[in-house]
């Protein structure tokens, strides 16, 4: 296996290649969760993976509570689906909750204080209510708890969040509020700790893999400990390769990846394809490292990616029917590659409802 398989393959298991879902909750089960801090992004991060589907159809999953967006894993937020959202929280959110510790104690958050907010909280949505957080900052504040700063009222909520005490509910324009989760998913399945980690494992590799045991660490959250046991459990279901003396995992039973030498994707920041791994190296081409140095956290940018590997950056300009995508490059294309990019962009129009335009240039960060 060559590192493009690799890359092919990724393409190919986490539905970049082909769309082949119909329900944005099936995306979001198979990957296991899609970070989701960037909520326009993390739509298209979906939608671009299902066939026929326009923003408007992600927003309304997301209002109707099929896909649901909560802090688990790392300490951002996720779309996960209600049929995870439960067990997930009870595997990853300790650990969340330990990398939280010495910010509770700046902002002087204790396990009192989380015990009155979320007391507060669950009187003020029970009822099927949904609430943004300016509607309830009076609430805590009636409860004797002070959210004049900005970041104490984030961890609050952040820590209901992992404790299962609130998820989001639909959009109120365009803020968006908290639910009680016991009543936005009253089906949530509960595992035990043993039986979550294997699924979590399983589900990482399938989806995500080839990838190795220290990416499915960053993923999650979770410990090698925990990922080597949860190996052990599924390693029936996976199988692995060496490659440049790293070991990577996957499905036992892969799908064969099409060719995709002239495959091309428009991605958003964020993307399941780069931050599901701590090693990106797979998907940047070795001449292109003083660009990305320049350029930052390339987790940040919308990416362009050309037979597996990224060959630059995107930015969009939304007009009333029109969005207009800016790409900087970091190499020449094709007339092929360039065709091959113009139909990716026709598809994230279409998914916004809007026509395409794109402009293709060669450009350093800076210039």
């Amino acid at each position: 296996m060559r590192p493009v398989d690799i890359a092919h393959q990724r393409l190919h298991n986490q539905h970049i290649a082909e769309p082949t879902f119909e329900h944005p909750k099936d995306v979001v089960e198979w990957l296991g969760a899609v970070q989701a801090q960037d909520y326009a992004a993390a739509l298209w991060a979906v939608g671009l993976r299902l066939q026929d589907v326009t923003s408007d159809d992600l927003e309304q999953a997301f209002a109707d509570g099929t896909i649901l967006r909560t802090h688990v894993m790392r300490p951002t937020w996720h779309f996960v689906s209600p049929a995870d959202i439960g067990w997930l929280l009870a595997l990853t959110a300790p650990r969340v909750n330990a990398a939280n510790t010495s910010r509770y104690r700046q902002l002087e958050l204790n396990e009192i204080i989380f015990g009155r907010s979320q007391e507060a909280l669950v009187k003020a949505l029970q009822g099927g209510k949904q609430l943004t957080r300016p509607e309830l900052v009076p609430v805590l504040k009636q409860a004797g708890i002070a959210t004049d700063d900005a970041q104490r009222l984030t961890h609050l909520m952040m820590r209901a969040e992992l404790d299962g005490i609130v998820c989001s509910g639909g959009r109120q324009g365009k803020q968006f509020t908290y639910a009680l989760l016991e009543e936005r998913t009253p089906q949530a399945k509960t595992l035990d700790r043993e039986e979550a980690l294997a699924k979590l494992v399983r589900r990482y590799f399938t989806s995500h893999g080839p990838a190795t045991v220290h990416d499915f660490v960053w993923w999650s959250g979770l410990t090698a400990a925990d990922a080597r046991v949860g190996l052990q459990m599924v390693s029936s279901h996976l199988q692995y390769e060496v490659v440049d003396g790293q070991t990577y995992w996957f499905s036992a039973s892969p799908s064969p990846a099409k060719d995709l030498s002239q495959k091309a994707s428009l991605l958003p920041n964020f993307d399941e394809y780069l931050v599901g791994y701590t090693d990106r190296s797979i998907v940047f081409d070795a001449s292109h490292t003083h660009l990305l140095d320049a350029w930052g956290n390339i987790l940040f940018h919308h990416t362009m990616v050309l037979d597996g590997r990224v060959v630059g950056t995107w930015k969009r300009t939304l007009n009333k029917d029109r969005v207009i995508l800016t790409p900087s490059l970091f190499t020449s294309l094709g007339q092929a590659e360039t065709d091959a990019f113009a139909l990716s962009a026709n598809h994230y129009g279409a998914f916004l409802d809007r026509s395409a335009t794109l402009t293709f240039q060669v450009q350093e960060p800076g210039r």
